[in-house]
């Protein structure tokens, strides 16, 4: 790659360039998919605890007797042999969103770390392994990069 364009902006996907007030915003918007990725596959994992210890305390249970399940924000009566079933499929689809959540968040990781690569962008307190440039504080793009807090 030629370091000729000292004053220039990177270059967008469209061909545009981006300001390095625009890759701050796209860096913190991946950023925020990312956690919140990261933050349903965290609720997922919860829900998924939480359905294997209703299903192996049910396991023990005479199939006959009765319990209470929420549907929808009501309270319905059935029997454990009626509620055992459902539980085991709900939970067989939440390890799936969770596989699938799992696969999305690798993939925005991917994703954040080339367009940190691209646009050279740096966070606060993070260790440079190049000299900072003499006359580029605040990095405003191009060579110097972007700095994000």
């Amino acid at each position: 790659m030629a370091d000729g364009g000292k004053g220039r902006t990177a270059a967008a996907p469209g061909g545009k360039a981006l300001t390095a007030e625009q890759v701050v915003a796209r860096f913190n918007r991946l950023r925020q998919e990312q956690r919140g990725l990261a933050s349903k596959a965290a609720e997922l994992e919860l829900e998924l605890n939480e359905h294997s210890l209703v299903i192996e305390t049910l396991r023990e249970v005479d199939p006959t007797r009765r319990c209470y399940r929420m549907v929808g924000g009501i309270l319905v009566e059935r029997t454990v042999k009626e509620v055992l079933p459902a539980l085991e499929a709900n939970k067989e689809q939440i390890n799936k969103l969770l596989e699938s959540l799992s696969q999305q968040l690798q993939a925005k990781g991917r994703e954040l770390n080339e367009f940190r690569e691209q646009h050279n962008v740096r966070l606060l307190g993070e260790e440079d392994a190049r000299p900072p440039r003499d006359g580029a504080p605040g990095g405003k793009g191009g060579a110097a990069g972007v700095l994000v807090s």
